[in-house]
């Protein structure tokens, strides 16, 4: 398992990609970040219906209220902007991998799922919010979209701080 989630993790920042994920614009940095959540709030759903562990299933009700305000408010914003997101090749690979993970988290059980979900979130954590710190917001132009961002970071790095206090606590 680790060693799926290290391929995905290395996906997100590899010079492999097709294309650079600093040279996105706007629309498409919002897709991908759209896309992220989506897929994070698939686990928490494959969580709530695989473990019986109450802070996992606490922890995968939690990503998936936050994660869908997020996203509720990114497309508010860009219905005020005019705007809509654009599909990418970020996305895409996100998806794809996502799909991997999904099938096979979907065959453990017991605690071998437990830690399985909690190192998935907290790699994936890292992995996105690294990006979004570092590649996305320095790139972004438009200020509103700027600040939801930063806004979105800080909820997601209390997520990744909840996710490793988690790893621990199941290992």
């Amino acid at each position: 398992m680790k060693h799926l989630l290290s391929a995905v993790l290395l996906a997100l920042s590899s010079p492999a990609l097709a294309a650079d994920p600093a040279q996105l614009s706007d629309t498409e940095i919002a897709h991908v970040a759209y896309t992220a959540d989506n897929i994070d709030i698939r686990y928490a759903h494959l969580a709530l219906a695989i473990s019986d562990n109450p802070e996992v299933r606490q922890f995968a009700r939690t990503m998936i209220s936050d994660h869908e305000a997020v996203n509720a408010a990114a497309l508010e914003l860009l219905d005020k902007l005019g705007a809509q997101a654009t599909d990418n090749f970020l996305s895409q690979k996100l998806n794809e991998d996502a799909e991997d993970i999904i099938d096979l988290l979907s065959q453990l059980r017991g605690a071998e799922f437990d830690l399985a979900y909690a190192e998935n979130e907290l790699g994936y954590h890292q992995a996105v919010n690294d990006l979004v710190e570092t590649t996305f917001i320095p790139n972004i132009d438009n200020a509103e979209v700027k600040a939801l961002f930063e806004q979105g970071l800080e909820i997601f790095k209390v997520h990744e701080g909840h996710a490793e206090n988690m790893v621990a606590a199941l290992k």
